[in-house]
C-alpha cells in the first residue's frame, strides 16, 4: 500500500483558469490539466526564483517531490504551447496556507502571505 501523500501548500487560488490558443490546431481542440500544486510550482521556482529547497519548504514537501511536481508542470506546459492544447489549471492534493499562526519546524515557510 502506497504512504498517503502530504499536502502540499499553495499561496491562493490561480488568478485564472486556463488559457486557449487563439488558434485551434488542424487535429481540433485537445486539453491538458496543470495541478494547482504544479501551477505553484512554477511560481516559485520560475516567476519568484526561488531555489528547489526554499520553494519546497513553502510547499511543505521534499526537494526531491518539488523537482518532480515541477519536471511534471514544465513538461504540461509545454505540451499545452507545442501542440497548441487548451491548458485547464484545476485540481490536485494542496490546502492554502494557514492564516494567521506560524507553524513550527518544516512546513509553510511564511512569506508575504
Amino acid at each position: 500500500m502506497p504512504r498517503p501523500r502530504k499536502m502540499r501548500f499553495v499561496q491562493g487560488p490561480p488568478v485564472v483558469d486556463g488559457f486557449l490558443p487563439n488558434r485551434m490546431p488542424p487535429w481540433g481542440r485537445a486539453e491538458i490539466v496543470l495541478p494547482i500544486e504544479g501551477l505553484e510550482a512554477i511560481r516559485l521556482s520560475d516567476l519568484e526564483g526561488l531555489d528547489q529547497e526554499t520553494a519546497a519548504r513553502r510547499m511543505n514537501v521534499s526537494r526531491q517531490t518539488f523537482g518532480r511536481i515541477l519536471a511534471e508542470a514544465r513538461r504540461t506546459v509545454a505540451e499545452a504551447l507545442v501542440m497548441g492544447k487548451v491548458l485547464r489549471i484545476e485540481g490536485g492534493h494542496f490546502e492554502l496556507p494557514p492564516r494567521g499562526r506560524r507553524r513550527r519546524g518544516r512546513g509553510w515557510g511564511g512569506g508575504p502571505f
